[in-house]
């Protein structure tokens, strides 16, 4: 024995491979509802103003719900979507003839299909 302890050699643990899901957040549509009371203009320049669309996006969304009583004017995420639905509804229409407050633009969220 010549009095020196052996060279001990210290491996690192090998990581276990971590498995990340990614959960994905299901969407949202925001829906424009038609109604007989905001005026087209009014419509359009709430799309253009709230959602940045441009003029001929917007009209198309607004003559849709118009024709078929709904428009899909967004999909993302549920926070995202409630705030959009807050910024459209922060437009009130006065007409002009009575000055009759005619409020917020009718615009709700759901669960996109297939969420």
């Amino acid at each position: 024995m010549s009095g020196s302890l052996p060279e001990i050699i210290v491996m690192p643990k090998a990581k276990e491979e971590e498995s990340t899901k990614t959960r994905r957040v299901p969407p949202y549509h925001v829906i424009l509802h038609n109604d007989d009371h905001h005026s087209i203009e009014f419509v359009v320049e709430v799309l253009q103003k709230a959602l940045g669309f441009n003029q001929q996006r917007a009209v198309l969304h607004t003559l849709q719900a118009h024709t078929e009583g709904r428009s899909v004017v967004w999909t993302g995420p549920k926070e995202v979507a409630e705030l959009k639905v807050e910024q459209m509804q922060t437009f009130h229409e006065v007409r002009e003839r009575d000055g009759a407050n005619l409020g917020p633009l009718g615009v709700s969220i759901e669960p996109a299909p297939g969420a």
